[in-house]
């Protein structure tokens, strides 16, 4: 047959090579993956068609429930930054704004002062988007997290007109400001329930960037002016002062004398007076260096340095770090006094205020060493000021009767009176301009195009919503459908089970539901005739299906397992064959049955043994009524011709394990001589015999029978037998694995294979088989 022919070339080829047939892809390329494609569609669509009404339903639900939003937009020109008086340059030069200045123009318009006029100016504290009562929930949301915000990082000190944080920041989070491409134009846009006040809130910020600008040039010019006159001043006095510096230089030089003394004389009656000076720093640095050493001599641990902090001075109140421990400790006192009027001084909460207030006295005393410390260093400091200065000074006395360099001083002095004499008028020139600017200032900042209320709203967009609905659903279900197939770990096709076990797939055999027999009027007088003569009469439908329906898919795949057998590369005969499984329930018995029934059909001596000893399913469905079988043989208490039965229609024999109790070693009755001899003697009674053996992974029965079958077949379950349970099966039962030829894929849902084997779903198609007669009823 073409399946038989097929799979069998399949099974060889992977038999020779240790390979799957299906590892890698054929030739199609692009085909193969449309097919694996459709085929994961075609298996997932229900999870991804649920996925995605799900997701869809749910952007509806949103799109009811989420409140409109409209926005407003207004485009704003930015003016040229000029300064005239400070840098000189030309009413028509405007340089170009960077982008760093752009950046800080959006900053400006987005920054909670121009927010703060336009809430006032518009008193939107008593609007519902603003003060949290609107029924919008992005609203709602918004204005929690602002005053969250706002209590995290509570603002240093705000006035009664001033509105609130949270305010504020659902203000500035509706707010936005953006550059248009490369220009000098700030488009603004504003989010809100309703159009117009959309429109209202955008042009009023605008107006208020605008007003800013021209505050701010405003007070730009005036404080520039008030700093040129404030120069213009001190310049003036310096010219002054380096003029009579000239006059006084001449005058100690006995160029031009006013007032009797010598440069010499001079400079000694200088240094005189910063001696004074340093003296009096180093008695002030030395008595503060006492004060705090007398304040240290305290005990920390009675009483804290409050007192003492008073007399340090200046040090002790800008120290914001004793200020900060003495008022902590200050309030723990209170509190220490309040608890103790109340619970008694004794009580464990005093006690443990009042080591806190311990500690903090020892930090205020650890301070006071800080700042005593930093008072000795600049105590040092002083004396050696001074000491500096007594030196100056006697080198001054020992050098004041050396002759000067007074003209060249002279020339000195006069050029720094002139330089700065020039300097003076060019800054009254200055002063002169910038005055009369002051009185007419301009801003380059105006508004290109006001806000309208918009027509339609902006967000929620139903189109776009819905789109991404439907993406995400089929995202969501695709990753879904792809999860539920890695985490499938069962066998579902050929291919799996050849890369899997790295055995050749001999067939796929249907899930079959067999016809119910048909009833029997003297069923009671049939029983007793067939026990009295050993005669099988009440096959169940399922072993009887490769009889009553020989031309259909289950029959056809119970021939190619015959073939395999027969063709097996592996050795020249395979007369003794054993069918078993990895777990029970898998199919194995039935398997067993309708093999022996479709060999004994065909006209060859066949006989069906049952192995499994410890849960003989295959008597008891067979030939419930057996007294005696396997065991009996074996122990030589019952010969083999007394315990067969034989089935009239096929010819096929059957030797029955009878359970009479619990058998504990039926791995050592498998494994006995008597057996042995047994199978030897079927062997050359019989053309094939056809062993139930019980399954791999429960029991290691099957183990001990290596000597006494020619080739194992391995029935697997689809859609239920895990990858791993097999292959751990096969791995701890060596010899087992090197003499199975193949794989079956027994239970098979034909009509969903399709949607696992995409490289060879055609060969799923009823078509192929109704053109040969054959039929599954």
């Amino acid at each position: 047959m073409l399946q038989s022919n097929l799979l069998h070339t399949e099974r060889t080829r992977v038999a020779l090579s240790g390979q799957s047939s299906f590892d890698q892809p054929d030739s199609g390329g692009f085909g193969d993956l449309v097919k694996l494609a459709v085929s994961f569609l075609r298996r997932q669509y229900i999870v991804i068609a649920v996925t995605v009404v799900l997701a869809c339903a749910a952007s509806v639900l949103y799109l009811r429930l989420a409140p409109p939003t409209y926005t407003a937009q207004a485009q704003v020109l930015l003016g040229i930054p000029r300064a005239q008086f400070v840098q000189q340059q030309s009413l028509l030069a405007e340089p170009a704004f960077d982008v760093t200045q752009i950046e800080t123009q959006l900053q400006i318009l987005k920054s909670k002062a121009i927010a703060t006029k336009v809430f006032n100016q518009l008193k939107l504290a008593d609007d519902p988007d603003f003060n949290g009562s609107s029924s919008s929930l992005l609203s709602s949301w918004h204005w929690a997290r602002a005053q969250i915000s706002a209590s995290n990082n509570p603002p240093p000190s705000d006035t009664e007109d001033d509105p609130s944080e949270g305010a504020l920041g659902v203000f500035l989070n509706r707010l936005s400001a953006t550059r248009v491409g490369v220009s000098n134009v700030i488009e603004i846009s504003f989010s809100s329930s309703s159009a117009p006040r959309a429109a209202e809130i955008v042009n009023a910020v605008a107006n208020a960037y605008v007003t800013d600008q021209l505050d701010a040039r405003f007070e730009a010019n005036r404080r520039a002016t008030s700093w040129l006159q404030e120069r213009m001043h001190d310049l003036g006095e310096q010219a002054l002062t380096a003029q009579r510096a000239v006059d006084t230089y001449k005058a100690q030089n006995n160029i031009v004398a006013s007032d009797g003394k010598s440069i010499d004389e001079q400079l000694i009656t200088q240094l005189n007076t910063r001696l004074a000076a340093a003296r009096a720093q180093t008695s002030e640095a030395s008595a503060k260096l006492t004060r705090y050493e007398t304040l240290l001599s305290s005990d920390p641990a009675r009483q804290p340095p409050l007192g003492g902090l008073d007399a340090i001075g200046t040090d002790a109140t800008n120290s914001t770090i004793l200020t900060t421990l003495r008022q902590q400790y200050l309030e723990l006192a209170r509190r220490e006094a309040e608890l103790a009027s109340r619970v008694g001084r004794d009580h464990l909460a005093v006690v443990n205020i009042r080591n806190r207030m311990r500690e903090y006295r020892t930090s205020m005393f650890d301070e006071v060493r800080r700042l005593a410390e930093i008072s000795r260093s600049e105590a040092e400091l002083a004396k050696q000021r001074q000491q500096e200065i007594e030196k100056q000074l006697a080198e001054a006395v020992s050098k004041s009767q050396s002759v000067n360099s007074a003209e060249l001083t002279i020339r000195d002095l006069e050029s720094r009176a002139k330089g700065l004499r020039s300097l003076y008028e060019s800054f009254l020139q200055r002063y002169m301009g910038s005055t009369q600017q002051e009185t007419f200032p301009i801003s380059e900042t105006r508004v290109i195009f006001g806000a309208s209320p918009p027509q339609s709203r902006s967000k929620p967009k139903t189109n776009l919503v819905l789109g991404l609905g439907m993406f995400a659903g089929v995202a969501l279900g695709v990753l879904l459908g792809l999860l539920r197939d890695v985490m499938d770990g069962v066998f579902r096709t050929s291919s799996q089970i050849e890369a899997g076990l790295e055995l050749p797939c001999l067939c796929l055999v249907p899930a079959l539901q067999a016809p119910k027999p048909s009833k029997s009027p003297a069923k009671s007088s049939q029983a007793e005739e067939d026990l009295r003569s050993r005669t099988i009469s009440n096959v169940p439908a399922i072993h009887r299906a490769v009889v009553e329906m020989p031309l259909s898919r289950f029959t056809e795949a119970i021939r190619s397992i015959k073939l395999a057998v027969d063709h097996s590369p592996a050795k020249t005969s395979n007369q003794v064959i054993g069918i078993t499984s990895a777990l029970p329930n898998e199919g194995k018995t039935t398997i067993a049955a309708s093999l022996a029934q479709l060999i004994g059909h065909s006209g060859k001596r066949a006989i069906i043994v049952d192995c499994d000893l410890r849960n003989p399913s295959l008597t008891a469905s067979i030939c419930p009524k057996a007294s005696a079988g396997l065991i009996e043989v074996s122990n030589g208490s019952r010969s083999l011709e007394d315990v067969i039965w034989r089935d009239p229609k096929t010819n096929l024999v059957f030797l029955p394990a009878v359970r009479r109790g619990a058998l504990f070693h039926t791995s050592e009755i498998l494994s006995t001589e008597a057996i042995c001899k047994l199978f030897e003697r079927l062997r050359q009674t019989y053309d094939y015999v056809i062993v139930d053996l019980p399954p791999l992974t429960p029991l290691v029965d099957v183990r001990v029978t290596s000597p006494l079958v020619d080739c194992y077949i391995l029935v697997v379950e689809w859609g239920r037998t895990k990858t791993d349970v097999v292959q751990h099966a096969l791995h701890t039962a060596p010899t087992i694995s090197d003499s199975v030829i193949g794989a079956v894929l027994n239970k098979t849902n034909i009509k969903a294979m399709a949607r696992y084997d995409a490289s060879r779903s055609d060969y799923y198609n009823d078509s192929h088989y109704i053109r040969y007669g054959f039929s599954d009823s």
